[in-house]
């Protein structure tokens, strides 16, 4: 799928990135920390999900201030986020749609739909939080101290040629990953923004808390959050489900806070996510793999392990000698 990157300028004239995608009912995703809606389309980070998202729909995505293609040095608070997220939509001419908000976006999607109850018909959620690490319940020495530590890898590795650093979000992220995904990541990271940057988004993040606007929300809401999430708690998802009236919560199978193409979770997001629209399945989800290409690529790659292989001689090697070793004792004995 193609797509054409258009801008346009929030009221306090920071340049925002946008792009529709897809065609069918409109659906709006909101921006995160890695967005880079140019790089995203191309990634095999986010390209099975936009392609999923846009197999039925009109899909909206943009870079938030600060991010991707979207004016760099700016302001960013959350009022700001959510602000971003409303010119966007009235840019795109946007009426009426389904908003999906991932993981820090989900606290600007609830914000919206809280403000807006008109134009938003569905809401769907995946790894949110309706309150940063700063506003929970726990030790908050603990928490400041981890805080503490994200900023310095941050501020000392974000925008450096070493992975090590940015490796420290990749695991927390997608654990279960390929070493090909992580790396993928890595590198988003560079290129969705500065370490400057980075830092002040992690630092909003924070503080956020939109507790108070779950109960404002009237659109229809779906839930989904990874049951072994180590980024964002699945405990946060369910008080999101819990704060939202008549939401629906939909546990999902994995550990990755971002679902990786080919994990089952995958699947089974897609499937939650069209049955809760009333759509019809993907049969085959865009960008992934098929049963028959992934177990080729584990039997290529058994194939060039050495220890495989020297196995494999071994055994031969063995055979033959057993074999010939027979052959000579009923040689042997018919001789007798």
């Amino acid at each position: 799928m193609d797509q054409q990157i258009q801008y346009c300028t929030t009221p306090d004239g920071v340049r925002l990135a946008y792009a529709v995608i897809g065609k069918g009912p409109p659906l709006v995703r909101t921006s995160h920390w890695f967005t880079h809606i140019e790089h995203d389309l191309t990634s095999p980070v986010f390209r099975h999900m936009i392609l999923g998202l846009a197999h039925n729909h009109k899909l909206l995505r943009y870079d938030a201030r600060g991010i991707g293609l979207s004016q760099r040095d700016v302001e960013i608070t959350f009022d700001k986020w959510v602000q971003d997220l409303e010119t966007v939509i009235d840019a795109a001419g946007f009426d009426k749609f389904t908003l999906l908000g991932l993981s820090q976006g989900c606290a600007q999607a609830i914000a919206y739909a809280a403000r807006h109850p008109e134009r938003v018909s569905k809401l769907i959620l995946f790894g949110g939080f309706a309150r940063g690490v700063l506003k929970r319940e726990g030790d908050m020495t603990k928490a400041q101290e981890g805080l503490d530590l994200t900023r310095a890898l941050i501020r000392q590795g974000w925008g450096s040629d070493d992975e090590s650093h940015r490796q420290f979000f990749t695991s927390q992220f997608m654990p279960d990953a390929s070493r090909e995904l992580h790396q993928a990541l890595n590198k988003l990271q560079q290129q969705a923004t500065t370490p400057e940057i980075a830092e002040r988004f992690l630092m909003t993040n924070a503080t956020i808390d939109v507790r108070d606007q779950l109960p404002l929300v009237k659109a229809p809401t779906l839930v989904l959050h990874s049951n072994g999430d180590t980024r964002v708690p699945c405990s946060l998802g369910q008080e999101i489900a819990a704060g939202i009236p008549g939401a629906k919560l939909v546990p999902i199978d994995s550990k990755n806070h971002m679902i990786p193409p080919d994990d089952p979770a995958h699947r089974q997001m897609a499937d939650a996510i069209a049955d809760f629209l009333g759509e019809k399945r993907i049969r085959h989800l865009p960008a992934t793999t098929h049963l028959s290409e992934r177990l080729e690529k584990k039997a290529h790659a058994l194939e060039q392990n050495w220890f495989i292989k020297f196995v494999l001689v071994f055994a031969a090697l063995t055979g033959c000698l057993i074999f010939f070793w027979e052959v000579y004792k009923l040689v042997r004995g018919g001789a007798h």
